[in-house]
């Protein structure tokens, strides 16, 4: 499975909102140039992580994103699941039916153990782990006053 375009700018958006904490407002011209995301994906991107109760969207020339919950609350499985939906690794795991051999397939129980063990790594993994880390943003750079 290969991340979509869209869940990598979705983790960068969420990981730029979370360097700033919960709560805070910046604009949608900030995330977009801070964490290199193009301003047309940044919208849309936007839109899935609020219906998904991630961050709010504040409209107008004052508005912009803002985190819904501290970092260590959120999680990258969480993110990644808004945008693309649940994670499989093949077909067979997405939609069983697919595959009339699925009940008793040995290679459909290891791709479902595979496809377990990712979301259960990406569900133990916080935006918090993120930032104690090294990240895949810019260093943060005071914004222009």
């Amino acid at each position: 499975m290969r991340l979509t375009r869209a869940g990598e700018y979705a983790v960068r958006c969420v990981l730029y909102l979370a360097r700033q904490g919960k709560g805070v407002l910046i604009s949608r011209h900030e995330v977009a140039t801070r964490a290199d995301i193009p301003t047309h994906f940044l919208a849309k991107i936007a839109q899935q992580l609020a219906k998904a109760g991630i961050i709010a969207i504040t409209q107008g020339a004052t508005g912009g994103y803002r985190l819904l919950h501290e970092p260590e609350e959120i999680t990258l499985l969480a993110v990644i699941e808004a945008i693309i939906g649940e994670i499989s690794l093949n077909d067979c795991v997405a939609r069983p039916e697919s595959c009339a051999n699925s009940p008793i397939c040995t290679v459909h129980r290891v791709w479902n153990r595979a496809a377990a063990q990712l979301r259960e790594t990406l569900r133990e993994t916080t935006f918090a782990d993120l930032l104690d880390e090294s990240c895949c943003l810019a260093p943060l750079i005071p914004a222009e006053k």
